[in-house]
């Protein structure tokens, strides 16, 4: 038995295997007799019929069908005894059947690349220098407040602490009158997020029993079923009879409204900000480690280029392209398969390349994990759940969280070898539209 095995690229391989017949007589014999026992010759019982008859009947057919097997199963044999270790399907490429002298054939297949990182140390990202600041911890205060408002009668809007009873009706489109109207009854709330200020504006002095208009522009895009964007911008001009005024009253954040927004966990005001602010800033800091992790990736990636098997990028492809059908049918979007696959095929090649890639760096590293990690993540997690660490640490060991901290490990390696700048945001974003420039 000859072979031969070609490099086609880092993930791909093609192995070419000669053997004389000598050496695969046995197992044709085999084969062909395993095929003529299902063979029904008149005058013969089923399978009884004489193999001599049976070659003048067929010819070869017996064992040129009976080759492609014996090749299948001397592929697994080579492959075994030289440490293949293929991966997904093989494919035969190529085969060549000679009764009585020689068969040869071709069987590409794939491997785990062997993978060489670099570049992984040592490199320097801007990270936003992101801190909760006075202004947002006043939004939330806003919020809760307004979430325990009071609202009474009143005759005159005087400003955006209102809400209207009122009837709406569209009388103009893209600046045409329209001839039918449909009247609708709701309620506007003057100090809701969003509200267009045209509405505020527009209100302000007005009384029960008036009306005033509004106009609403409508940009936005959407895709295709081709995949193409297209444009769609619409003008409606609406008219606004108001049924009913009502004044928005807030209340002092007192002790009981600052217990009912913390589920009692503060009671005093200045409890109340330096809870809001640690969580605002936990939001933040968990926003920028994101932004961090896809930092490293996308860097790390672009240093270290090699084609990633198909097999394993088509599995996570049809994934990705099932859970977006899926979303589709939900929201009743069209849904295209082709341009979902071919939208989504350079992410699954990346998250198999970084699969690929952070698997070598712990390796590299000896990045590994034991009882200590687990204690370690349920003593922290202990803080937010208050279930039992014995009870955390087994359920880590049991559903497959031990990559979860291996993850965050290497993330913690890659940080520490790394020079991470804070910027402040807004000089980070100006950074950005420059270089996007």
């Amino acid at each position: 038995m000859e072979y031969n095995v070609v490099d086609i690229s880092s993930s791909e391989k093609e192995v070419e295997i000669k053997l004389n017949y000598d050496e695969i007589k046995n197992e044709i014999e085999e084969e062909v007799k395993k095929q003529t026992k299902k063979i029904q010759v008149p005058g013969f019982r089923k399978g009884k019929a004489p193999i001599s008859m049976l070659k003048k009947m067929y010819g070869d057919a017996f064992e040129y069908e009976a080759s492609e097997k014996i090749a299948n199963t001397f592929f697994w044999k080579v492959a075994e005894e030289n440490q293949f270790k293929p991966i997904g399907q093989p494919s035969m490429t190529d085969l060549k059947f000679e009764p009585e002298k020689e068969l040869s054939f071709k069987v590409k297949y794939e491997i785990i690349p062997l993978l060489d990182i670099q570049n992984y140390k040592g490199l320097t990202f801007d990270i936003p220098d992101l801190i909760a600041g006075d202004d947002e911890i006043a939004k939330e205060i806003d919020y809760i407040r307004k979430s325990n408002k009071t609202l009474e009668d009143t005759d005159v809007i005087t400003d955006e602490n209102h809400t209207i009873d009122a009837e709406i009706v569209m009388i103009e489109k893209n600046g045409e009158k329209l001839d039918e109207n449909i009247t609708e009854k709701m309620q506007i709330d003057l100090t809701a997020d969003g509200i267009a200020k045209d509405i505020i504006k527009n209100s302000k002095n007005k009384k029960v029993g008036e009306s005033f208009n509004f106009t609403f522009k409508d940009e936005h895009k959407h895709k295709l079923e081709d995949g193409t964007e297209e444009s769609h911008k619409e003008e409606f001009t609406y008219k606004v009879s108001i049924l009913g005024i009502k004044k928005v009253v807030l209340p002092e954040l007192n002790e009981e409204i600052i217990k009912k927004a913390t589920r009692d966990k503060v009671s005093t005001e200045s409890e109340l900000r330096e809870e809001i602010k640690k969580d605002i800033q936990t939001y933040y800091d968990q926003q920028t480690e994101e932004m961090i992790r896809v930092k490293f990736v996308s860097e790390i990636l672009k240093k270290n280029e090699f084609d990633p098997p198909k097999s394993l990028v088509n599995n996570i492809l049809e994934e990705y392209v099932k859970s977006e059908e899926e979303k589709a049918k939900k929201s009743k979007y069209p849904f295209n398969k082709e341009e979902t696959r071919t939208r989504l095929q350079k992410s699954a090649e990346s998250e198999v390349k970084w699969y690929l890639i952070k698997n070598e760096i712990q390796k590299k590293e000896s990045l590994t994990i034991d009882d200590s990690d687990y204690t370690q993540l349920a003593e922290k997690e202990f803080q937010k759940t208050g279930l039992p660490v014995d009870k955390l640490i087994n359920y880590y060991k049991t559903s497959n969280q031990g990559e979860r901290i291996l993850d965050q490990k290497l993330f913690d390696f890659l940080k520490s070898n790394s020079t991470l700048n804070k910027v402040h945001p807004d000089k980070l974003k100006a950074k950005q539209e420059a270089v996007n420039e």
